[in-house]
């Protein structure tokens, strides 16, 4: 008997309003793409001049994450889009990132990636990147004027800006990043 109390109970959890099993993938598309949109407003509000470098480039990928570090390890997590300003064609992505070093602290955080070129961006959606190590750093490119104020140079024709909010993070770190498609919703 107590058994059967039991399992009606846990379906009628499952079945009362508000409670869902699962997102649909067009919902988790909606998702992603709500938080890439949030990332870009993110960044255009701290640089306004980050707009134009987005809409001219070849492409841009757009990601929310969430990252935690406590004591020597970390790791982070997040979702995003990758965008064709050629074609509009978007594929959906995500991140993952472990991290060893002195820290303590939990950020939430956007980051606006800009191609100035159609193979720097397919690169990044066709194979992934992994990134090592971290630096903090601002670079303007000479040839770009104020385009890319803010962002940071991680390869040839390849910019990155990054947005924290509401964060609380000290960290002496070398850390692994790695993009790659989100097969799953693609």
């Amino acid at each position: 008997m107590k058994r059967r109390n039991m399992v009606l109970s846990i379906t009628a959890a499952a079945t009362a309003p508000g409670f869902v099993l699962a997102a649909s993938k067009d919902e988790e598309r909606a998702d992603v793409r709500k938080a890439a949109q949030e990332a870009l407003a993110a960044v255009y509000k701290v640089q306004p001049s980050a707009r134009k470098a987005v809409e001219s480039a070849a492409g841009y990928a757009a990601f929310s994450n969430f990252g935690m570090k406590i004591l020597l390890a970390g790791s982070g997590t997040g979702k995003g889009v990758a965008v064709n300003n050629k074609t509009r064609a978007t594929t959906y992505m995500k991140m993952a990132e472990l991290q060893a070093g002195l820290g303590f602290g939990v950020k939430k955080f956007q980051l606006v990636w800009v191609f100035d070129t159609e193979q720097a961006l397919n690169k990044f959606v066709d194979s992934g990147w992994e990134i090592g190590a971290q630096a903090t750093a601002s670079a303007k490119a000479g040839d770009k004027g104020a385009s890319y104020q803010g962002a940071v140079a991680v390869s040839p024709g390849v910019w990155l800006y990054q947005v924290t909010g509401d964060s609380l993070a000290v960290e002496l770190t070398a850390k692994g990043t790695k993009y790659y498609k989100d097969s799953d919703l693609n």
